[in-house]
């Protein structure tokens, strides 16, 4: 039972990641060449990076995870399981992603500080 509970968890988890890190990757291209002041270059390393550690990190945890489960015997064990399991890893990318863009909220504001600084 634990190897349906394994496979269901990892396609699960598969699916909220990559479709989250495409969504994160498309529209924060915007976002970020916002912040990064039109530097398109700047702006497709940052977002290329950001995406590669999102799915280092958030793929790395889903399988992490998997090595602490209980043994699953019954249906009940099995959903329990994959749900509280999906609950941390969506918990995990929420958090990943505001981490990210209060990070990078505070870099822009930075920058505005110091060139107001700079131009007095």
């Amino acid at each position: 039972m634990n190897l349906l509970a394994y496979l269901i968890y990892l396609l699960i988890s598969w699916a909220i990641t990559v479709n989250a890190g495409i969504s994160f990757y498309k529209n924060g291209k915007h976002f970020l060449l916002n912040m990064l002041e039109g530097d398109e270059k700047m702006t497709n390393t940052v977002n290329l990076l950001l995406l590669t550690g999102y799915f280092m990190i958030n793929l790395g945890y889903v399988t992490m995870m998997i090595s602490m489960w209980e043994t699953v015997i019954t249906w009940h064990q099995l959903v329990e399981t994959i749900t509280l399991m999906t609950g941390k890893i969506m918990l995990l990318l929420a958090a990943m992603h505001y981490f990210n863009m209060t990070t990078i909220y505070l870099y822009y504001r930075f920058n505005l500080t110091t060139k107001k600084n700079i131009h007095l």
